[in-house]
């Protein structure tokens, strides 16, 4: 679990299983999010990231755990490739979509007019509301939907990577955007490929290889170390294995330096019944807790 003694949690994990027709895409995960962190998901491809922000936000269910959120709006950014821009709206409308939580989807927007014109001038699109969101460049389109996270007004908001066929100078200004709604004390957490990003501007870390394999502070998360048994655990993953139920009576006890000993059974999901065990470490004490299986045993569910 991340988060110090006595933070309180945005977001809270406990045993969580994510998937999809019962394959596991996330695999027993436990730990808090505190509030206004500022948070990174690292991982391979297929590593499960994208997965998991969907769960948070409630878009796929739990095949086992749970996740706890706190009650305050949640606002949620995907790929940008999973929107339709063929859809005949303006920039505009694009970003009055963020005002749908407050207002409800059929209040007039003319009173609005002004709120989402600042909030498209805050991201850089000044004069452009009438413009087919279909027209806009990669860029553009990024500031658009970040335009209308800015009227969404959330305390959490969940970013899938949001500087994904950006250029550099968008990303620039995303960044400076995302840094200061961590300064007002919003909690963010963001899918990201890029770990010169993710150093330089993320504070916190969680690399997942479908499992947790580390979580807390980024210097001690993004070591060579670490960063190699993500991949080897991602290769190692078998897509067609069923789910995993917890033993919740198999706890094993504290690691004295606020990690878990790890009790290991064969594991259905990856293709080796034995694993390396020797990069399970603590080099950071009780900040970042590094995982295995997590301290507790798997069995097939039926």
């Amino acid at each position: 679990m991340t988060g110090r003694a006595g933070e309180a949690g945005a977001v809270a994990f406990e045993g969580l299983t994510l998937g999809y027709d019962r394959h596991p895409a996330v695999h027993h995960l436990d730990g808090t999010i505190p509030r206004g962190d500022l948070l990174a998901l690292v991982g391979p491809n297929g590593a499960g990231k994208s997965t998991l922000l969907k769960g948070i936000v409630g878009e796929i269910g739990c095949l086992d755990g749970r996740i706890e959120r706190d009650r305050g709006a949640i606002a949620y950014l995907p790929q940008a490739d999973e929107i339709d821009r063929s859809f005949p709206l303006s920039v505009l409308d694009l970003a009055s979509m963020g005002l749908w939580r407050r207002l409800g989807p059929w209040a007039s927007l003319k009173r609005q007019r002004e709120t989402v014109l600042a909030a498209l001038a805050a991201v850089g699109l000044t004069g452009f509301e009438d413009r087919a969101i279909g027209t806009l460049s990669g860029g553009q389109f990024q500031r658009a939907l970040f335009a209308r996270l800015i009227l969404q007004d959330a305390a959490v908001l969940l970013l899938d990577e949001p500087f994904t066929g950006v250029d550099a100078r968008t990303t620039d200004d995303l960044v400076r955007l995302i840094r200061g709604w961590h300064g007002q004390g919003r909690t963010i957490v963001a899918a990201l490929h890029d770990l010169s990003q993710v150093r330089a501007h993320f504070p916190t870390t969680l690399l997942l290889a479908r499992e947790p394999v580390a979580w807390g502070p980024t210097a001690a998360v993004l070591t060579p170390l670490n960063l190699a048994r993500a991949t080897r655990l991602s290769e190692a993953w078998d897509e067609n294995a069923a789910i995993c139920a917890r033993d919740h009576a198999g706890h094993g006890p504290a690691h004295p330096q606020g990690g878990h000993e790890h009790v290991h059974d064969e594991h259905a999901h990856h293709g080796h019944a034995h694993h390396d065990h020797a990069d399970h470490l603590h080099p950071a004490g009780p900040e970042i807790r590094e995982h295995g299986h997590g301290r507790h045993r798997h069995r097939s569910a039926s």
